[in-house]
């Protein structure tokens, strides 16, 4: 009797596609890099790649752009899983360009929209020409219209213009000297492929995404912080509440979620359930205008 091969799951089907896009960056790439922050895309990013190359080394450095109001769980996190792999973690402070006059801190105390420059003096730097991410489409109408290989000029910038069709996972990553690629291996998951991916390879993740006692004050409907970054300010009151985080980023504009869902299973039914993607909740800097993420996407950033 001829034995069946097993039907892929849907979630076998974006491992491969990952996988594949990250082995196409490494064999058509002269210096790849991995953002990497300790957030739950990065780290299912790099998990991904330690399987597209074993039992051989990632063949690749990470990178971070520290914006120095990032959660410390999450750098602790990150650090260590860093340590525990071996690998080579670059960092791009904007602490230090603050410190050095060449940005300036802006009134409301963020500093995402801070983070273009370090980024791309990094890359620049660095050699780097292709510049793995975590951004997917489900995220926001900015990321929606991404390719998997953005192309970059010798600025950094994005033109739609000069943006490649990807037919059949057929990439090109052709690019003159001084310009790099942007790869999204994650473009094609949601944010519920991704948490079902965790629970699948029981990916560890910084506990910070679970719910737990949190100082927090409200603020234009988010949760958020308190920290030397402004916040809070009068009639902010501090409160203890329980939360989680679904996306981590500066802490000055990334807002909790009130939640009881301590666990990855937990975690998977409260996504089912909402109706907000997680930066439409969570996530200030998008909202500073219509256009914000499509206007740091044009000057560089993701």
């Amino acid at each position: 009797m001829t034995a069946v091969a097993p039907l892929l799951t849907h979630t076998d089907v974006l491992e491969s596609e990952a996988v594949h896009i990250f082995r196409e960056v490494a064999g058509e790439f002269e210096k790849p890099v991995l953002l990497f922050s300790g957030g739950k895309d990065s780290v299912v990013m790099l998990h991904l790649a330690l399987k597209a190359f074993a039992p051989a080394p990632v063949p690749f450095a990470l990178l971070h752009v520290d914006t120095g109001h990032n959660f410390p769980e999450v750098l602790a996190y990150r650090d260590r899983v860093v340590a525990e792999h071996g690998l080579t973690l670059h960092v791009a402070s904007v602490q230090d360009y603050i410190d050095r006059g060449e940005l300036r801190e802006r009134p409301d105390g963020t500093r995402n929209p801070l983070q273009t420059k370090p980024l791309l003096d990094a890359i620049t730097g660095g050699g780097f020409d292709a510049v793995f991410g975590g951004g997917r489409r489900d995220e926001e109408k900015a990321r929606a219209k991404e390719r998997v290989f953005s192309l970059r000029d010798e600025f950094g910038t994005w033109d739609p213009r000069r943006q490649r069709p990807e037919l059949w996972q057929l990439y090109n990553g052709r690019h003159l000297p001084g310009e790099h690629v942007r790869v999204f291996p994650l473009s094609n998951w949601t944010e519920l492929d991704v948490w079902q991916y965790i629970a699948r390879e029981q990916i560890e993740l910084p506990e910070i995404y679970f719910a737990h006692e949190r100082e927090v004050f409200l603020r234009s409907g988010m949760w958020l912080a308190p920290g030397e970054w402004g916040g809070p300010k009068d009639g902010e009151p501090v409160e203890k509440r329980r939360v989680r985080y679904r996306t981590v980023g500066d802490m000055s504009c990334t807002g909790a979620v009130l939640s009881e869902a301590a666990g990855v299973d937990e975690v998977i039914a409260e996504i089912t359930a909402s109706r907000l993607t997680e930066r439409g909740a969570t996530r200030a800097d998008d909202k500073l205008s219509e256009a914000a993420m499509e206007d740091r996407k044009r000057e560089g950033y993701f």
